[in-house]
């Protein structure tokens, strides 16, 4: 080949507009082709390489068409051959049989493509193979100088056009990169190590901070508002990264027009391969996560209406408490001001309460205040000793009880008070635990309702827990009998009826009063099985009376949880059918402040037990919450005179007063009217002379079983027997 065809070739494909773009497909294209043309040969090829991927993929090919395409072998597959490459740049095979140098490529490529001859130039950038450029023949002959020196320039220009076509690659991707980087909602910076000034920050950042980018590019990143408010912080984050950790965190940082932001970052060291040092900085604004986490967090853990935090919450806090003492403080008489005054004004009590305790703890420096039930408290403020918490107590009940103005109403709120030493509990309680055993004291008490719980109440509980399991077996075992205490009509001398009072056979303690358990199985919901078991016994009784032609009424006590467990009248209806109870014979006493716990429900029940024919009583008359208007509406067929009028009925001018207004208003409302725990002659004679219908006490007999108590009616109304 002539020197000036040579340079013509040259020119051709350096000046190609192929070359110029760095369209190195179109390029190899042109050089395959003119090497064919120009040179003796029968195939001109270029093909790529990866070395690490084990990939060979053909670029450009020139020759005969041949039926079958022919791929040179995989790099693994000749490791020799290309390790020949790298290192020579260029292998020049003469006989393709008798070169050792392509032993490994000659059964599988030449031989079935039928070449004999081949110049294989490694394409190379910076010294990396890249790919091959071959000229391949049919016949065996020597490669000729002018040969070999054009290939190799051939394959110098295809190395630049690759070169070239990579950095045009690499520059459109960086810039497609630094686009969308740009338009990203992640903060991205870079910060030189060594010289501590931000060498990049995309427009994210200005978005989130307020700072113009002309502020940050080329500063030291020491003025950013981060490192500003959390000096310490950054401090740890960059020994962190020096070393090569990753750093990670959450920081609320406050911008300097005032506004606030939750940022979430991740800090890195890299180096480049000049060796520089860099921190790559990504942040995120969570502050919508944040908000709606805060969000979560107060309905997980606050109190809706109060904005305290809840029983969940407080429970939890308390957990990690070793000290202290614990306040719990309940609303007396809550829920009847609901019913009264409505659940708008029960609302409006419940968060000034609130207010008030919110700045108690504000005073006292704790954070540890809930609202734990519907009307309960609690409170957890440091130790204090003995007379520091009696003030302390003693002005949180007077803070609480000052009048709260609801609407054009004054109301005044009755708190109780139980305090809890948290160190004194015993491991096996927890303090909310006994702080509300000692809130049950705390509501009985006359005057300022306040507890401190010490070991007596605990003790107590403890006898209480063990009477509540033994109730439990009683029920089982047939523990429970029912005793009877004559009722007298004061006018005909005879008497007429029978207060079933329910004793406890327990098997260690012996007879047990009421007074000892009923109060107990209040508590723990016991009180609607025994109430079922009592109503059950009276009623069996009852028939077996009027069956012997005993003309008696019955009463039966009935506890609130048992009146408005929403199955009293249908339990009534099957017993008084059952049993076939005469009209009139079974009298249920309630007091009148269960009564009124839910007035329009016990008027409906009242009505209906009414029309099945069963009396309705109201136990300890004058004791409790009522009103002419309640007495009018319920269809009472009994009032019971509490016993603690008729005990100083004649040495008290008061109770005198007080038990004739009740005859007066009895009779007045045509109401049977009966006068409990009368002792003493005198005091029959009063109820005598007033008009009382009926009474019972010790003056005629206590309670009795019921064999004493039918010999006690056959002597004393032996005409009431047939």
């Amino acid at each position: 080949m002539k020197k000036r065809e040579y340079q013509d070739l040259l020119e051709c494909i350096v000046n190609s507009k192929e070359k110029q773009e760095g369209n190195f497909q179109k390029t190899a294209e042109l050089a395959t082709e003119l090497l064919c043309q120009q040179l003796a040969v029968t195939y001109v090829g270029v093909c790529m390489l990866s070395c690490e991927d084990n990939q060979i993929s053909a670029t450009a090919n020139y020759g005969p068409l041949l039926p079958v395409v022919y791929s040179r072998p995989a790099p693994f597959d000749c490791p020799d051959y290309i390790a020949e490459l790298r290192n020579k740049c260029l292998i020049d095979i003469n006989d393709v049989d008798s070169d050792p140098r392509v032993i490994e490529i000659a059964d599988a490529y030449f031989k079935p493509k039928g070449i004999m001859s081949s110049l294989d130039v490694a394409i190379r950038i910076n010294g990396h193979l890249e790919g091959i450029l071959y000229l391949e023949r049919t016949s065996i002959a020597p490669w000729s100088d002018s040969e070999i020196h054009i290939a190799t320039h051939v394959a110098d220009q295809l190395a630049l056009t690759l070169a070239t076509h990579n950095a045009y690659e690499n520059d459109e991707r960086l810039t497609l990169l630094l686009s969308a980087d740009e338009e990203s909602e992640q903060v991205s910076m870079l910060i030189n190590l060594k010289s501590d000034l931000i060498e990049y920050v995309n427009q994210a950042h200005e978005w989130l901070s307020g700072m113009p980018k002309r502020q940050v590019i080329g500063h030291s990143f020491k003025q950013l508002d981060f490192i500003k408010q959390y000096p310490q912080q950054a401090k740890g984050i960059l020994e962190q990264v020096s070393m090569g950790a990753v750093a990670k965190g959450e920081s609320l940082v406050v911008r300097s027009d005032g506004r606030q932001y939750w940022l979430r970052y991740s800090v890195k060291q890299f180096i480049t391969e000049r060796g520089n040092h860099y921190a790559l900085v990504k942040a995120d604004d969570i502050s919508d996560e944040k908000q709606y986490q805060a969000k979560l967090e107060r309905l997980a853990w606050r109190c809706g209406l109060t904005g305290l935090y809840n029983r969940s919450y407080f429970n939890k806090e308390l957990e990690h408490c070793k000290s202290g003492q614990l306040i719990l403080i309940d609303l007396c008489g809550f829920k009847r001001f609901n019913d009264t005054y409505g659940h708008q004004n029960g609302d409006e009590l419940l968060i000034e309460i609130a207010r008030r305790l919110k700045h108690f703890a504000n005073v006292n420096k704790t954070e540890h205040l809930a609202r734990v039930g519907s009307d309960e408290f609690a409170i957890i403020i440091p130790t204090q000793n003995q007379v520091d918490m009696d003030y302390i107590t003693a002005r949180l009940y007077s803070q609480l009880t000052q009048p709260v103005h609801i609407g054009r109403e004054q109301i005044q709120a009755k708190p109780a008070l139980a305090i809890v030493d948290i160190e004194s509990v015993e491991d096996s309680f927890v303090p909310l635990a006994c702080a509300d055993i000692a809130l049950q004291y705390a509501k009985t008490k006359q005057g300022d309702k306040i507890q401190v719980f010490n070991n007596a109440l605990l003790n107590t509980f403890k006898e209480d827990a063990q009477i509540e399991r033994d109730l439990q077996t009683a029920l089982r075992g047939r523990e429970f009998e029912l005793y009877y205490q004559p009722l007298k009509d004061l006018k005909t001398r005879t008497y007429i009826g029978a207060e079933a009072l329910i004793r406890w056979h327990h098997p260690k303690k012996g007879v047990l009063y009421p007074g000892a358990f009923i109060d107990i199985a209040e508590q723990t919901g016991l009180i609607n099985a025994i109430g079922t078991w009592v109503l059950e016994a009276a009623c069996r009784q009852l028939n077996l009376w009027q069956h012997h032609q005993i003309d008696i009424s019955m009463h039966v006590n009935v506890s609130a949880r048992q009146f408005f467990s929403g199955n009293l009248f249908d339990q009534v209806w099957n017993l008084v059918s059952r049993y076939r109870l005469q009209p009139g014979s079974l009298i249920l006493e309630i007091t009148e402040t269960e009564l009124m716990e839910d007035i329009d429900y016990a008027t409906n029940l009242c009505t209906e037990l009414s029309e099945l024919g069963v009396g309705l009583a109201i136990d300890d008359f004058g004791t409790g919450y009522s009103s002419m208007r309640y007495l009018k509406q319920f269809p009472i067929s009994k009032l019971k005179i509490d016993r603690s009028f008729i005990s100083d009925l004649t040495v008290s001018r008061e109770s005198r007063e007080i038990v004739s207004a009740i005859i007066a208003m009895a009779s007045a409302l045509n109401i049977s009217l009966t006068a409990e725990g009368v002792e003493t002659k005198e005091q029959e004679d009063f109820l005598s002379e007033h008009k009382c219908h009926q009474a019972q006490g010790f003056l005629y007999s206590p309670a009795l079983r019921e064999s004493e108590f039918s010999q006690f009616l056959f002597k004393s109304n032996h005409e009431m027997i047939h």
